[in-house]
Protein backbone atom coordinates (compact mmCIF):
# COMPACT_ATOMS: atom_id res chain seq x y z
CA UNK A 1 0.00 0.00 0.00
CA UNK A 2 1.21 3.51 -0.88
CA UNK A 3 1.70 5.19 2.51
CA UNK A 4 0.70 8.56 1.06
CA UNK A 5 -2.72 7.09 0.21
CA UNK A 6 -3.19 5.04 3.36
CA UNK A 7 -5.98 6.44 5.53
CA UNK A 8 -4.89 8.53 8.49
CA UNK A 9 -6.61 8.46 11.85
CA UNK A 10 -6.33 11.63 13.93
CA UNK A 11 -7.15 11.29 17.61
CA UNK A 12 -6.93 13.55 20.64
CA UNK A 13 -7.29 13.42 24.39
CA UNK A 14 -8.67 16.49 26.15
CA UNK A 15 -9.46 17.13 29.81
CA UNK A 16 -12.20 19.77 29.52
CA UNK A 17 -12.50 20.70 33.24
CA UNK A 18 -16.30 20.51 33.25
CA UNK A 19 -16.24 22.93 30.29
CA UNK A 20 -15.27 25.70 32.72
CA UNK A 21 -12.51 27.83 31.28
CA UNK A 22 -9.77 29.90 32.80
CA UNK A 23 -12.16 32.86 32.70
CA UNK A 24 -14.45 30.83 35.03
CA UNK A 25 -17.15 30.70 32.37
CA UNK A 26 -18.78 27.39 31.46
CA UNK A 27 -19.14 26.84 27.73
CA UNK A 28 -19.73 23.53 25.98
CA UNK A 29 -19.83 25.45 22.69
CA UNK A 30 -16.31 26.75 23.25
CA UNK A 31 -14.99 23.25 23.93
CA UNK A 32 -16.66 22.09 20.70
CA UNK A 33 -14.89 24.93 18.86
CA UNK A 34 -11.53 23.77 20.19
CA UNK A 35 -12.31 20.20 19.10
CA UNK A 36 -13.41 21.38 15.65
CA UNK A 37 -10.11 23.24 15.23
CA UNK A 38 -8.20 19.98 15.72
CA UNK A 39 -9.64 18.35 12.56
CA UNK A 40 -9.65 15.12 14.57
CA UNK A 41 -11.62 11.94 13.90
CA UNK A 42 -12.25 11.02 17.52
CA UNK A 43 -11.53 12.64 20.86
CA UNK A 44 -11.37 11.24 24.38
CA UNK A 45 -12.80 13.75 26.87
CA UNK A 46 -12.38 13.77 30.64
CA UNK A 47 -14.22 15.67 33.42
CA UNK A 48 -17.71 16.04 32.00
CA UNK A 49 -21.02 16.60 33.79
CA UNK A 50 -24.40 15.03 33.13
CA UNK A 51 -27.48 16.39 34.88
CA UNK A 52 -25.48 18.29 37.51
CA UNK A 53 -26.82 21.45 39.12
CA UNK A 54 -23.48 23.22 38.74
CA UNK A 55 -23.74 22.76 34.94
CA UNK A 56 -27.41 23.72 34.62
CA UNK A 57 -28.39 20.05 34.37
CA UNK A 58 -27.11 19.63 30.81
CA UNK A 59 -25.54 16.59 29.15
CA UNK A 60 -22.18 18.13 28.26
CA UNK A 61 -20.92 15.32 26.04
CA UNK A 62 -24.13 15.37 24.01
CA UNK A 63 -24.01 19.17 23.55
CA UNK A 64 -20.40 19.05 22.34
CA UNK A 65 -21.06 16.14 19.98
CA UNK A 66 -24.23 17.71 18.58
CA UNK A 67 -22.43 20.94 17.73
CA UNK A 68 -19.88 18.88 15.79
CA UNK A 69 -22.43 16.51 14.24
CA UNK A 70 -20.58 13.57 15.82
CA UNK A 71 -21.48 10.49 17.82
CA UNK A 72 -20.78 10.30 21.55
CA UNK A 73 -20.68 7.85 24.43
CA UNK A 74 -20.56 9.14 28.01
CA UNK A 75 -19.70 6.98 31.01
CA UNK A 76 -20.07 8.19 34.60
CA UNK A 77 -17.29 7.66 37.11
CA UNK A 78 -19.21 9.28 39.97
CA UNK A 79 -22.98 9.31 40.54
CA UNK A 80 -24.91 11.19 43.19
CA UNK A 81 -28.60 10.62 42.63
CA UNK A 82 -29.35 11.81 39.11
CA UNK A 83 -26.13 13.81 38.90
CA UNK A 84 -23.21 12.20 37.06
CA UNK A 85 -19.57 13.06 36.38
CA UNK A 86 -17.22 11.16 34.11
CA UNK A 87 -15.62 10.76 30.70
CA UNK A 88 -16.73 10.49 27.08
CA UNK A 89 -15.53 9.61 23.63
CA UNK A 90 -16.84 11.65 20.71
CA UNK A 91 -16.28 10.56 17.13
CA UNK A 92 -17.11 11.34 13.52
CA UNK A 93 -17.17 7.54 13.05
CA UNK A 94 -19.72 5.06 14.44
CA UNK A 95 -18.98 4.08 18.05
CA UNK A 96 -20.03 1.31 20.37
CA UNK A 97 -19.23 0.70 24.02
CA UNK A 98 -17.36 -2.56 24.47
CA UNK A 99 -16.56 -2.50 28.20
CA UNK A 100 -16.90 -0.25 31.23
CA UNK A 101 -14.24 -0.79 33.88
CA UNK A 102 -13.93 0.63 37.38
CA UNK A 103 -10.27 1.11 38.27
CA UNK A 104 -8.85 0.02 41.65
CA UNK A 105 -8.35 2.49 44.46
CA UNK A 106 -10.51 4.62 46.70
CA UNK A 107 -8.82 7.93 46.07
CA UNK A 108 -6.52 10.00 48.23
CA UNK A 109 -7.74 11.67 51.42
CA UNK A 110 -7.87 14.97 49.51
CA UNK A 111 -9.75 13.53 46.52
CA UNK A 112 -12.15 10.64 47.11
CA UNK A 113 -13.12 9.99 43.53
CA UNK A 114 -13.77 6.78 41.62
CA UNK A 115 -11.80 6.31 38.43
CA UNK A 116 -12.93 4.42 35.34
CA UNK A 117 -11.81 3.31 31.91
CA UNK A 118 -14.26 3.26 29.03
CA UNK A 119 -13.47 0.85 26.21
CA UNK A 120 -15.09 1.59 22.85
CA UNK A 121 -14.77 0.40 19.27
CA UNK A 122 -14.73 3.00 16.47
CA UNK A 123 -15.55 1.84 12.94
CA UNK A 124 -12.98 3.92 11.03
CA UNK A 125 -11.81 4.01 7.42
CA UNK A 126 -8.95 1.69 8.40
CA UNK A 127 -11.37 -0.73 10.07
CA UNK A 128 -12.34 -1.24 13.72
CA UNK A 129 -10.10 0.52 16.25
CA UNK A 130 -10.34 -0.20 19.96
CA UNK A 131 -10.17 3.02 21.97
CA UNK A 132 -9.76 3.16 25.76
CA UNK A 133 -10.28 6.49 27.54
CA UNK A 134 -9.30 6.92 31.18
CA UNK A 135 -8.51 9.43 33.91
CA UNK A 136 -6.10 8.23 36.59
CA UNK A 137 -6.09 9.15 40.27
CA UNK A 138 -3.90 11.74 41.98
CA UNK A 139 -1.92 9.41 44.28
CA UNK A 140 1.26 7.83 42.86
CA UNK A 141 0.68 4.37 44.34
CA UNK A 142 -2.90 4.36 43.15
CA UNK A 143 -1.92 5.37 39.63
CA UNK A 144 0.54 2.49 39.46
CA UNK A 145 -2.19 0.05 40.53
CA UNK A 146 -4.46 1.46 37.86
CA UNK A 147 -1.78 1.10 35.19
CA UNK A 148 -1.24 -2.55 36.16
CA UNK A 149 -4.98 -3.20 36.11
CA UNK A 150 -5.36 -1.75 32.63
CA UNK A 151 -2.46 -3.69 31.13
CA UNK A 152 -4.06 -6.89 32.42
CA UNK A 153 -7.41 -5.82 30.94
CA UNK A 154 -6.10 -5.43 27.39
CA UNK A 155 -3.50 -8.21 27.53
CA UNK A 156 -5.65 -10.52 25.37
CA UNK A 157 -6.12 -8.03 22.51
CA UNK A 158 -4.51 -9.60 19.41
CA UNK A 159 -1.50 -7.56 18.24
CA UNK A 160 -2.98 -7.16 14.76
CA UNK A 161 -6.07 -5.35 16.14
CA UNK A 162 -5.49 -1.57 16.47
CA UNK A 163 -5.64 -0.40 20.09
CA UNK A 164 -5.38 3.12 21.50
CA UNK A 165 -5.16 4.02 25.18
CA UNK A 166 -5.46 7.70 25.92
CA UNK A 167 -6.47 10.10 28.64
CA UNK A 168 -5.34 12.20 31.57
CA UNK A 169 -2.99 9.95 33.54
CA UNK A 170 -1.99 12.59 36.11
CA UNK A 171 1.51 11.17 35.56
CA UNK A 172 4.72 12.55 34.12
CA UNK A 173 6.49 10.65 31.31
CA UNK A 174 9.14 9.35 33.72
CA UNK A 175 6.70 8.14 36.36
CA UNK A 176 6.31 4.54 37.49
CA UNK A 177 2.78 4.30 36.09
CA UNK A 178 3.83 5.50 32.63
CA UNK A 179 6.89 3.23 32.64
CA UNK A 180 4.60 0.27 33.32
CA UNK A 181 2.26 1.21 30.47
CA UNK A 182 5.23 1.67 28.14
CA UNK A 183 6.31 -1.90 28.87
CA UNK A 184 3.08 -3.04 27.18
CA UNK A 185 2.21 -0.29 24.71
CA UNK A 186 4.11 2.38 22.82
CA UNK A 187 3.94 5.98 24.00
CA UNK A 188 3.48 8.53 21.22
CA UNK A 189 5.50 11.02 23.27
CA UNK A 190 8.43 8.59 23.42
CA UNK A 191 8.27 7.58 19.76
CA UNK A 192 8.03 10.97 18.07
CA UNK A 193 9.46 14.44 18.35
CA UNK A 194 6.66 16.88 19.08
CA UNK A 195 5.70 19.65 16.69
CA UNK A 196 6.14 22.58 19.05
CA UNK A 197 5.82 22.60 22.87
CA UNK A 198 4.30 19.46 24.38
CA UNK A 199 3.27 20.17 28.02
CA UNK A 200 -0.51 20.04 28.41
CA UNK A 201 -1.10 21.45 31.91
CA UNK A 202 -1.86 24.06 33.11
CA UNK A 203 -2.88 26.17 30.15
CA UNK A 204 -1.85 29.49 31.75
CA UNK A 205 1.75 28.33 32.22
CA UNK A 206 2.08 24.89 30.61
CA UNK A 207 4.75 23.02 32.52
CA UNK A 208 3.89 19.32 32.75
CA UNK A 209 2.92 16.51 30.38
CA UNK A 210 0.21 14.50 32.14
CA UNK A 211 -1.99 13.68 29.14
CA UNK A 212 -0.80 10.73 27.07
CA UNK A 213 -1.60 8.55 24.06
CA UNK A 214 -0.43 4.93 23.83
CA UNK A 215 -0.79 2.55 20.90
CA UNK A 216 -0.08 -1.07 20.06
CA UNK A 217 1.96 -2.17 17.05
CA UNK A 218 -1.06 -2.37 14.75
CA UNK A 219 -0.98 1.44 14.43
CA UNK A 220 1.98 3.55 13.41
CA UNK A 221 2.14 7.08 14.85
CA UNK A 222 3.27 9.66 12.30
CA UNK A 223 2.87 12.98 14.16
CA UNK A 224 1.78 14.51 17.44
CA UNK A 225 1.40 17.99 18.87
CA UNK A 226 -0.22 20.06 21.59
CA UNK A 227 -2.27 22.82 19.93
CA UNK A 228 -1.63 25.73 22.28
CA UNK A 229 -4.04 28.10 20.57
CA UNK A 230 -5.49 31.23 22.21
CA UNK A 231 -8.93 29.60 22.34
CA UNK A 232 -7.60 26.38 23.90
CA UNK A 233 -5.68 28.43 26.45
CA UNK A 234 -8.94 29.85 27.80
CA UNK A 235 -11.39 26.97 27.25
CA UNK A 236 -9.99 24.54 29.88
CA UNK A 237 -7.07 24.10 32.28
CA UNK A 238 -5.59 21.42 29.97
CA UNK A 239 -4.53 21.66 26.35
CA UNK A 240 -5.56 18.80 24.04
CA UNK A 241 -2.95 16.29 22.93
CA UNK A 242 -3.30 15.35 19.25
CA UNK A 243 -1.77 12.48 17.24
CA UNK A 244 -2.00 11.04 13.72
CA UNK A 245 -1.78 7.31 12.92
CA UNK A 246 -1.58 4.98 9.97
CA UNK A 247 -2.30 1.28 10.09
CA UNK A 248 0.95 -0.62 10.32
CA UNK A 249 2.00 -2.63 7.27
CA UNK A 250 3.12 -6.13 8.21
Amino acid sequence: MNEDRAPLLRVATYNVHGCVGMDRQRSEARIAEVVASLSADLVALQELDFGRTRSAGVDQARLIAEQLGWEQIFLPAVQNGSEQYGNAIISRYPLRLARAVELPGEGSWYCREKRIAMWTVAETEMGPVQVINTHFALGRAERFLQAKFLTEAFADVPPEEPLLLLGDFNSLPGSRAIAHLRAHLRSVRALLRATGPCPTFPTRFPAVAVDHIFVNEALEPVAFRVPQTPLARIASDHYPLLADFRKSVR
